[in-house]
């Protein structure tokens, strides 16, 4: 079924204590309840509210903190109704300012596959790798096919959680082609720096070392998260991802790879940009030609 025949329902809005209200606009993802997220928690930006301290959208909810002191709770879902039925209905005239970025992946890496061997009594099969059983179970004949599947479109970053600067990413493709794989079994305790993983539909780069239970796939020579800011991208902030991203994770070999890292080290590295104005409308209408579009202006 295509994503513009998906219906959302009413949103629901709950309180959290007095600091906080939650809305979720659908009990499952969809590139159009993100979309919708997307559209409501920008115009709520834009309003520049007192009283509203925090904005964070999710995958298909968002959640406000306010200052009870300066802003109702009531008041506050009164306009978060009045912005789900205007910001929040995607027409053909509405457009999102966001970027498109190169992000090249090193995939059946040695860091990250010697990080899977170690952990196959958590895997649902112990005897192939997490390329392999994702290939299988998507219904590739062959791993090649299921990373340049990963390749062939972009993904938007839905939300930014877990650890900090780590960028959920769904791909733009509708929902009949989409990668799905299961989280292992048992979390690993381990997982390295920059690993590409997959778990449900979501893609992810892990910004630091830690716990973790996606498949790993294998790992970006480029950082997501730069603590100490020396990085020409991370001027402003620490995590570069920002939801509504357009990241096109490529391919790449070991040389570029190493090339990449030489850059990092260095302190030179710049991921190739592209600012770009989104039509969530036409994407949903005909998204291979949208993402074609998307790409060729990533590259030019």
């Amino acid at each position: 079924m295509a994503e513009t025949t998906v219906r959302l329902p009413e949103a629901r809005y709950e309180f959290g204590g007095d600091e906080f209200v939650f809305v979720e606009l659908d009990r499952e993802m969809s590139l159009q309840a993100n979309f919708k997220a997307m559209a409501i928690t920008g115009a709520l930006r834009d309003r520049e509210l007192e009283g509203v301290v925090d904005i964070c959208p999710s995958n298909a909810s968002y959640l406000v903190r306010l200052d009870p002191g300066k802003l109702h709770p009531t008041e506050l879902v009164e306009e978060l109704r009045r912005l789900e039925h205007s910001a929040g209905e995607l027409d053909g005239t509405r457009v999102v300012s966001t970027r498109v970025v190169d992000v090249p992946v090193l995939f059946d890496d040695p860091w990250t596959r010697e990080t899977l061997l170690r952990f196959r009594d958590n895997h649902q099969d112990p005897n192939v790798t997490d390329l392999e059983y994702a290939a299988r179970i998507n219904g590739f004949s062959a791993v090649e096919e299921l990373i340049e599947a990963i390749g062939s479109a972009p993904f938007i970053v839905t939300m930014l959680g877990f650890v900090p600067g780590l960028p959920f990413c769904y791909q733009m493709v509708p929902r009949e082609r989409q990668i799905e794989v299961p989280k292992y079994v048992r979390p690993r305790t381990d997982t390295p720096e920059r690993a590409f993983g997959y778990g449900g539909a979501f893609a992810v780069v892990y910004p630091v070392r830690g716990a973790g239970g996606y498949q790993l796939f294998g790992i970006a020579p480029a950082p997501v998260f730069d603590g100490t800011q020396s990085l020409p991208d991370f001027h402003d902030r620490i995590a570069f991802p920002r939801p509504s991203d357009i990241l096109r994770y490529r391919p790449i070999d070991r040389a570029e790879y190493d090339h990449v890292r030489s850059e990092v080290e260095a302190g030179t590295f710049r991921y190739r940009i592209r600012e770009v104005e989104f039509s969530p409308t036409a994407f949903l209408e005909d998204p291979d030609s949208v993402n074609r579009d998307l790409l060729e202006e990533l590259y030019r």
